[in-house]
């Protein structure tokens, strides 16, 4: 019983030396410490009010800069969509004004296709290639895409790894197995028919119910014949 409580009182006193020690240091760096939590405040607080007072209202105004050009994008009217009006932003406009928010990011999501969909196929890997997102779907579109414009302008190599991103980017059943689909066809037409029947048996296994898997079997047979 003794031993115990010899040995509390020791703990005690080094507790009691370290309570010591840190008074000791706070009261020697009471000036340092309270201009550092001052600092850290008044970050944390320039933060908040930044995007309380300055981007939330940028993103309210972009997004009603940004609707007049969606109209358009949606009607098919691309050229008016990407380079704007007399009365309205265009999503280049867009992209430059608010470059700092998430619509003028989005600017160059749909500037990119309407140029893909134009035909301007080096505008629209310039722009997709700008365009950064964590949607599951946008993600695997977007640099599908830059894939399609290569493809377009007759860069097969630079198509297939940016086919090959796509299909990393999510899982998503709706468009990974699009382009999986491409990356097969593409593999196929460079000749690599080991690598497109990966391509179209992942369809198989991973995507079943998705409208590529229809007559994946198909295209699987064409591949063995040529492995």
């Amino acid at each position: 019983m003794a031993k115990k409580t010899q040995q509390e009182d020791e703990v005690l006193v080094d507790v009691t030396q370290s309570i010591s020690k840190m008074e000791r240091f706070f009261e020697e760096n009471r000036q340092a410490i309270t201009i550092l939590a001052v600092a850290i405040f008044a970050v944390v607080g320039g933060y908040i009010s930044y995007l309380k007072f300055y981007q939330e209202p940028l993103e309210t105004e972009a997004q009603n800069a940004i609707f007049r050009a969606q109209q358009l994008f949606e009607a098919d009217s691309l050229n008016e969509a990407v380079s704007g009006g007399k009365n309205y932003m265009g999503f280049l406009d867009v992209a430059a004004e608010y470059g700092s928010t998430k619509v003028g990011n989005l600017a160059n999501y749909y500037a990119g296709i309407s140029y893909l969909r134009l035909g301007q196929f080096e505008n629209a890997i310039k722009l997709l290639d700008e365009f950064h997102t964590n949607d599951p779907i946008l993600g695997v579109i977007a640099t599908g895409s830059i894939g399609d414009a290569f493809l377009e302008l007759g860069q097969s190599e630079e198509a297939m790894e940016y086919y090959q991103k796509a299909v990393k980017v999510s899982d998503n059943n709706y468009v990974v197995p699009f382009y999986l689909l491409k990356a097969g066809l593409l593999a196929e037409q460079l000749g690599n028919s080991d690598e497109a029947k990966e391509y179209y048996e992942r369809i198989k296994s991973e995507y079943p119910d998705s409208r590529q898997a229809t007559d994946i079997d198909r295209y699987i047979g064409r591949v063995a014949v040529n492995s």
